[in-house]
């Protein structure tokens, strides 16, 4: 899994690059990809379940997170349908933060979206929401640890919405976040992936 975790130097040090297609809560989008990011030649499916299943946020002066960010789908989204809204983009691949904020900056969208590493978010930032495919495959210890992290970010108030592919644990997943005091709710399923929308647990 070392696309998670390396920034690909492909010849002339940036890797090939090619153009990816994806509708988007009703916008076509044409995104520049590379060699080396996750899902380089296509929208991940687990990605479009999440963004099928699940209707854009209301348009509010609001901070979203976009965790694991790829070269960007979900960030470009949320900041085409609320343009009230700031928007972190954050991946350890250097190269797919290069990406995304390309692709903001494409999309006349770099005001609102911050794409960096995650080392770069200023320690006080919190969301109203959390949008993510999260890299299942680094291990159960390492995500526990991802998630704990980004979730404790949340206000008071705020949903994560998280996509997990069911053979991938995402059964599992939603009983250790219970576990550690938080709320879960399946949302949505399809293509053998589950939606989960996670809170705060109320009292």
């Amino acid at each position: 899994m070392s696309h998670y975790f390396i920034t690909p130097r492909g010849r002339g040090g940036r890797g090939r690059t090619r153009i990816v297609r994806a509708r988007i809560w009703g916008h076509e989008l044409t995104l520049t990809s590379a060699d080396g990011v996750f899902s380089a030649d296509r929208l991940d499916l687990g990605t479009a379940v999440l963004l099928r299943e699940l209707d854009p946020p209301r348009d509010r002066p609001a901070r979203f997170l976009d965790l694991g960010c790829g070269i960007g789908p979900i960030a470009l989204g949320l900041a085409l349908e609320c343009p009230g809204a700031r928007i972190d983009a954050i991946d350890v691949n250097e190269r797919a933060v290069e990406l995304t904020a390309a692709n903001a900056r494409a999309l006349g969208l770099a005001d609102r979206i911050t794409a960096c590493v995650p080392e770069a978010v200023e320690p006080a930032a919190r969301y109203d929401e959390i949008w993510s495919n999260p890299p299942i495959r680094i291990g159960k210890a390492v995500l526990h640890g991802l998630l704990g992290t980004w979730l404790g970010r949340l206000v008071p108030d705020g949903v994560a919405h998280l996509v997990v592919g069911r053979n991938l644990g995402a059964d599992s997943l939603a009983a250790w976040l219970r576990q550690q005091g938080w709320q879960v709710v399946r949302v949505g399923s399809a293509k053998g992936f589950r939606v989960l929308d996670v809170t705060r647990a109320i009292g």
